[in-house]
């Protein structure tokens, strides 16, 4: 699956994981949305949650930006929207906290619901905390690729959404 970036610049740049992903020829980078090529849209804002059935598609798209700049005019782009479950980041700026991802966990959080669970490794493989985010997401990553749709996923993630309020 090819993986693609609407960038947007306005993080730091030595933290920018979709940069570093770009250096080493893993991820295209794009400066507008017109100049981003159709695909699947990661979007914290879509309707519809990413499934195994999302498969069939050969680009994945990512906005990098600031989480403080994320709202949903920024993922006006071509594409077909999916917002992913429930996952903890584990990068060092947001670690612990769950639907904070960056753009390489978003990536890898997605590739491994698609079945590309290699991708996904050779991914976080850049970065050192990568194989955490792995690691604390073992069980609902494996669980909504076992999914046969959107709506298996959705009601995964409610379980650990219910649990984390229990808590």
């Amino acid at each position: 699956m090819d993986l693609h970036v609407r960038y947007e610049g306005d993080d730091d740049p030595e933290k920018c994981t979709a940069r570093k992903l770009a250096r080493f020829d893993m991820a295209e980078l794009h400066r507008t949305n017109r100049a981003t090529p159709y695909g699947l849209v990661l979007n914290p804002h879509a309707d519809t949650a990413l499934s195994p059935a999302d498969a069939d598609h050969s680009t994945l798209v990512a906005l990098d930006c600031s989480w403080e700049t994320a709202e949903r005019a920024m993922f006006e782009m071509a594409g077909d929207h999916r917002a992913l479950p429930f996952l903890v980041a584990a990068n060092p700026v947001n670690y612990g906290k769950p639907f904070r991802l960056n753009t390489a966990e978003a990536f890898a959080g997605a590739l491994c619901i698609l079945g590309e669970r290699e991708h996904a490794e050779d991914v976080l493989g850049k970065f050192r905390w990568g194989h955490t985010f792995l690691e604390l997401n073992e069980e609902p990553l494996r669980r909504y690729a076992a999914c046969a749709d959107s709506t298996e996923v959705v009601a995964v993630q409610q379980e650990y959404l219910d649990a984390g309020e229990e808590a």
